[in-house]
Protein backbone atom coordinates (compact mmCIF):
# COMPACT_ATOMS: atom_id res chain seq x y z
CA UNK A 1 0.00 0.00 0.00
CA UNK A 2 2.90 2.39 0.68
CA UNK A 3 4.21 2.31 -2.93
CA UNK A 4 0.71 3.19 -4.17
CA UNK A 5 0.51 6.22 -1.85
CA UNK A 6 3.93 7.35 -3.03
CA UNK A 7 2.92 7.08 -6.69
CA UNK A 8 -0.30 9.02 -6.07
CA UNK A 9 1.59 11.79 -4.24
CA UNK A 10 4.19 11.89 -7.00
CA UNK A 11 1.48 12.26 -9.67
CA UNK A 12 -0.23 15.04 -7.73
CA UNK A 13 3.05 16.89 -7.19
CA UNK A 14 4.05 16.59 -10.85
CA UNK A 15 0.60 17.83 -11.88
CA UNK A 16 0.98 20.94 -9.77
CA UNK A 17 4.47 21.63 -11.13
CA UNK A 18 3.30 21.11 -14.69
CA UNK A 19 0.58 23.73 -14.31
CA UNK A 20 2.98 26.46 -13.24
CA UNK A 21 3.42 27.97 -9.81
CA UNK A 22 0.62 27.55 -7.28
CA UNK A 23 0.66 28.99 -3.79
CA UNK A 24 -1.48 28.62 -0.70
CA UNK A 25 -2.77 32.17 -1.28
CA UNK A 26 -4.55 30.98 -4.41
CA UNK A 27 -2.11 32.52 -6.87
CA UNK A 28 -1.65 30.63 -10.09
CA UNK A 29 1.44 32.17 -11.66
CA UNK A 30 3.22 31.03 -14.79
CA UNK A 31 6.69 29.62 -14.17
CA UNK A 32 7.95 32.23 -16.67
CA UNK A 33 6.76 35.08 -14.43
CA UNK A 34 9.49 36.14 -12.02
CA UNK A 35 8.97 39.88 -11.48
CA UNK A 36 6.24 42.45 -10.98
CA UNK A 37 6.19 46.19 -11.44
CA UNK A 38 3.80 48.71 -9.87
CA UNK A 39 3.87 52.03 -11.68
CA UNK A 40 2.61 55.29 -10.24
CA UNK A 41 -1.14 55.58 -9.76
CA UNK A 42 -2.30 59.11 -10.55
CA UNK A 43 -4.88 60.64 -8.22
CA UNK A 44 -7.53 61.96 -10.62
CA UNK A 45 -10.49 62.04 -8.25
CA UNK A 46 -12.47 65.25 -7.84
CA UNK A 47 -11.72 65.29 -4.10
CA UNK A 48 -7.95 64.83 -3.82
CA UNK A 49 -6.56 63.35 -0.61
CA UNK A 50 -2.81 64.18 -0.51
CA UNK A 51 -0.54 61.14 -0.55
CA UNK A 52 -3.35 58.71 -1.37
CA UNK A 53 -1.66 57.51 -4.56
CA UNK A 54 1.57 56.68 -2.69
CA UNK A 55 -0.35 54.83 0.04
CA UNK A 56 -2.22 52.81 -2.56
CA UNK A 57 0.92 51.91 -4.51
CA UNK A 58 2.64 50.80 -1.30
CA UNK A 59 -0.39 48.69 -0.29
CA UNK A 60 -0.44 46.96 -3.69
CA UNK A 61 3.30 46.25 -3.55
CA UNK A 62 2.93 44.87 -0.01
CA UNK A 63 0.20 42.38 -0.93
CA UNK A 64 2.14 41.17 -3.98
CA UNK A 65 5.30 40.72 -1.92
CA UNK A 66 3.42 38.97 0.90
CA UNK A 67 1.37 36.61 -1.24
CA UNK A 68 3.82 35.69 -4.01
CA UNK A 69 7.48 34.89 -4.51
CA UNK A 70 7.75 37.48 -7.28
CA UNK A 71 10.42 40.17 -7.16
CA UNK A 72 9.43 43.84 -7.26
CA UNK A 73 11.28 45.73 -10.01
CA UNK A 74 11.17 49.35 -11.18
CA UNK A 75 11.08 48.57 -14.90
CA UNK A 76 10.60 45.74 -17.38
CA UNK A 77 8.47 43.62 -15.01
CA UNK A 78 6.88 40.41 -16.25
CA UNK A 79 3.57 41.71 -14.92
CA UNK A 80 2.77 45.40 -14.60
CA UNK A 81 0.14 47.28 -12.62
CA UNK A 82 -0.70 50.90 -13.30
CA UNK A 83 -3.72 53.12 -13.29
CA UNK A 84 -5.43 55.92 -11.44
CA UNK A 85 -7.52 56.73 -8.43
CA UNK A 86 -10.73 57.88 -10.08
CA UNK A 87 -12.97 58.46 -7.06
CA UNK A 88 -12.54 59.53 -3.44
CA UNK A 89 -15.97 60.46 -2.12
CA UNK A 90 -17.67 61.00 1.22
CA UNK A 91 -21.44 60.69 1.14
CA UNK A 92 -24.26 60.21 3.67
CA UNK A 93 -25.74 56.71 3.72
CA UNK A 94 -28.52 57.07 6.32
CA UNK A 95 -30.33 60.05 7.79
CA UNK A 96 -31.74 60.90 11.21
CA UNK A 97 -35.17 62.35 11.98
CA UNK A 98 -33.48 65.78 12.07
CA UNK A 99 -32.39 65.23 8.45
CA UNK A 100 -28.71 64.98 9.30
CA UNK A 101 -26.41 62.13 8.37
CA UNK A 102 -26.56 59.25 10.82
CA UNK A 103 -23.85 57.48 8.91
CA UNK A 104 -21.35 58.53 6.25
CA UNK A 105 -19.48 56.46 3.72
CA UNK A 106 -16.00 56.96 2.29
CA UNK A 107 -15.78 55.33 -1.14
CA UNK A 108 -12.58 54.92 -3.13
CA UNK A 109 -12.40 53.65 -6.71
CA UNK A 110 -9.14 52.69 -8.41
CA UNK A 111 -8.94 51.88 -12.12
CA UNK A 112 -6.22 49.30 -12.73
CA UNK A 113 -4.47 48.50 -16.00
CA UNK A 114 -2.86 45.05 -15.66
CA UNK A 115 -0.35 43.77 -18.21
CA UNK A 116 1.20 40.29 -18.38
CA UNK A 117 4.11 39.74 -20.79
CA UNK A 118 3.55 35.98 -20.70
CA UNK A 119 -0.25 35.95 -21.05
CA UNK A 120 -1.82 38.82 -22.99
CA UNK A 121 -5.29 37.29 -22.54
CA UNK A 122 -4.99 37.83 -18.76
CA UNK A 123 -4.64 41.59 -19.18
CA UNK A 124 -7.44 43.87 -18.01
CA UNK A 125 -8.45 47.47 -17.45
CA UNK A 126 -10.96 47.42 -14.59
CA UNK A 127 -12.18 49.69 -11.77
CA UNK A 128 -12.10 48.34 -8.21
CA UNK A 129 -14.23 49.99 -5.52
CA UNK A 130 -14.73 49.61 -1.81
CA UNK A 131 -16.09 51.72 1.05
CA UNK A 132 -15.87 52.39 4.77
CA UNK A 133 -18.89 53.49 6.85
CA UNK A 134 -18.54 55.71 9.92
CA UNK A 135 -20.79 57.67 12.25
CA UNK A 136 -22.34 60.82 10.80
CA UNK A 137 -21.34 62.76 13.90
CA UNK A 138 -17.67 61.85 13.44
CA UNK A 139 -15.10 63.70 11.37
CA UNK A 140 -12.99 61.62 9.01
CA UNK A 141 -9.62 62.79 10.33
CA UNK A 142 -6.56 61.36 12.03
CA UNK A 143 -6.71 57.75 13.12
CA UNK A 144 -10.22 57.17 11.81
CA UNK A 145 -9.24 58.36 8.34
CA UNK A 146 -6.10 56.18 8.40
CA UNK A 147 -8.14 53.15 9.48
CA UNK A 148 -10.74 53.80 6.78
CA UNK A 149 -8.15 54.11 4.01
CA UNK A 150 -6.22 51.04 5.21
CA UNK A 151 -9.38 48.90 5.27
CA UNK A 152 -10.46 50.09 1.83
CA UNK A 153 -7.01 49.51 0.34
CA UNK A 154 -6.77 46.08 1.98
CA UNK A 155 -9.97 45.02 0.22
CA UNK A 156 -9.19 46.67 -3.13
CA UNK A 157 -5.65 45.26 -3.31
CA UNK A 158 -6.94 41.77 -2.44
CA UNK A 159 -9.55 42.10 -5.20
CA UNK A 160 -6.81 43.18 -7.65
CA UNK A 161 -4.62 40.26 -6.58
CA UNK A 162 -7.52 37.84 -7.07
CA UNK A 163 -8.38 39.25 -10.50
CA UNK A 164 -4.81 39.31 -11.79
CA UNK A 165 -3.09 36.32 -10.20
CA UNK A 166 -5.69 34.09 -8.57
CA UNK A 167 -8.05 34.46 -11.56
CA UNK A 168 -11.12 34.62 -9.30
Amino acid sequence: MKPLKFIVLLLIASGLVGCGFYSFTGASISSKTKTFQVNRFENNSLLVEPGLEVDFRNALIAILENQTNLTNVNSNGDIVYEGEIVDYRISPTTATAEQTAAQNRLTITVRVHFYDKNDEEAEFDTPFTFFYDYAGSAQLVGGQKSTAIEEIFERITQDIFNASLAKW
